[in-house]
C-alpha cells in the first residue's frame, strides 16, 4: 500500500468526481482510477459506489476515510517537525518551486532580495506543482513558486493562500536554427511532413499550458511526438541538438536566442503568456516572511 493511494481517495472523497480528482493529483484520469482500484484490493473492500452520479463512498470507504485522515494528519505533522528541526538556523526561507523556476528566476530573485533584507539563506526544493502544493499546504516552506494561466488555475484556497505576481514568462516555440539562420523547423507543419515534436507529459503544469495553446489553434499544427519529458531542460537540449520542436518558456531560453542557438518556430499566435506568482500560507506570521510579503507587494505593483 502507497500512501499517494490513500491520498488519491482522500481527494476523491472531497471532489467526488474522477477527473477533477485526477486533475488536482496531477496524473491521468485512467492512471487514477487504478490507484483507487488498487487501494480497494489491498483494503479488501468496495470503497466507492460508481453505481451512480457522483460517485460517493460505500460504508466501508467512510470508515476507511476517518482512518486514513487521522494517520496522514499524523505522518504529516510529524514530517512538520522532522523538517522544521532541519531547517537551516537564523534568518531562513524554506521555498518550494518547479524546476525551471529553482534553475531560472530563483538564483536572480534572491540575490536582489539580499539588496533589501541582507543575508537571507534559503533552502530552495525543486519539485513538481503537486508536490509543491502540498508542502505549502502542509506547511513545509515558507514561499512555493508556481506558473498560473487563468485556464489552469491551481487548487488552492485563496482565502488561506494569498498570492503575488513577481514575473510575466513566455511558453513559445522554438527550434534548432538551418544554415540561413532561419528555423530547421517551422510551425505549422504538413501532414506530408509533420514536425517532430519533442514535448512535455500530458500530467506536467507546462503539457496542460500546451494542450490549451492548442486546442485554441484555429487549424491544428501537423506534429508527430518524437521524445517526451516533464523537465523544460531536457526538452531545451534536445531542440539545441536539433531533435525537434519544442514549446519552452522564454526566461529558460534568454541566452540561446540572444546566441542564435535557438530561434522561435512559429509567429506570436503559438505563443501562450503565463504568470509567475508566489504563494504563502496567510496564517504564517513568521516575521521576516511577513516583511518579505509587504515588499513584494509594492514590487508586484510595478508589474501590472
Amino acid at each position: 500500500m502507497e500512501i499517494k493511494w490513500i491520498e488519491d481517495f482522500i481527494a476523491l472523497a472531497q471532489y467526488q468526481s474522477f477527473s477533477r480528482a485526477a486533475e488536482f493529483r496531477n496524473v491521468t484520469q485512467s492512471g487514477f482510477s487504478r490507484r483507487i482500484q488498487s487501494l480497494e484490493q489491498w483494503v479488501g473492500a468496495e470503497l466507492i459506489d460508481r453505481s451512480g452520479f457522483p460517485p460517493v463512498l460505500t460504508p466501508a470507504g467512510q470508515l476507511f476515510r476517518e482512518a486514513a485522515e487521522d494517520v496522514l494528519a499524523k505522518l504529516y505533522d510529524t514530517r512538520a517537525i522532522i523538517r522544521t528541526e532541519q531547517r537551516i538556523a537564523g534568518k531562513s526561507l524554506q521555498i518550494a518551486a518547479g524546476h525551471t523556476i529553482a534553475l531560472n528566476f530563483l538564483p536572480g530573485w534572491l540575490k536582489a532580495l539580499s539588496t533589501h533584507f541582507g543575508e537571507v539563506r534559503a533552502r530552495v526544493i525543486p519539485t513538481n506543482v503537486h508536490d509543491s502544493i502540498l508542502m505549502l499546504v502542509n506547511g513545509n516552506c515558507e514561499l512555493m513558486f508556481a506558473y498560473h494561466h487563468p485556464e489552469l488555475p491551481l487548487h488552492l484556497d485563496p482565502e488561506r493562500y494569498e498570492h503575488v505576481t513577481v514575473g510575466i514568462d513566455t511558453l513559445m516555440p522554438v527550434s534548432k536554427p538551418n544554415s540561413r539562420s532561419a528555423p530547421a523547423f517551422r510551425l505549422p507543419g504538413t501532414k506530408q511532413q509533420p514536425l517532430p515534436l519533442i514535448s512535455y507529459t500530458e500530467t506536467s503544469y507546462f503539457g496542460r499550458c500546451l494542450a490549451l495553446l492548442l486546442d485554441r489553434a484555429a487549424e491544428p499544427p501537423a506534429l508527430q511526438l518524437h521524445y517526451e519529458s516533464d523537465m523544460a531542460e531536457v526538452l531545451k537540449k534536445l531542440v539545441i541538438e536539433g531533435e525537434g520542436v519544442a514549446w519552452l518558456p522564454q526566461s529558460a531560453i534568454a541566452a540561446e536566442l540572444a546566441a542564435g542557438d535557438l530561434v522561435a518556430a512559429g509567429t506570436a499566435t503559438w505563443k501562450l503568456q503565463i504568470e509567475l506568482r508566489v504563494y504563502r500560507d496567510s496564517s504564517n506570521r513568521n516575521d521576516l516572511l511577513n516583511a518579505l510579503w509587504q515588499h513584494l507587494r509594492a514590487s508586484s505593483a510595478s508589474l501590472g
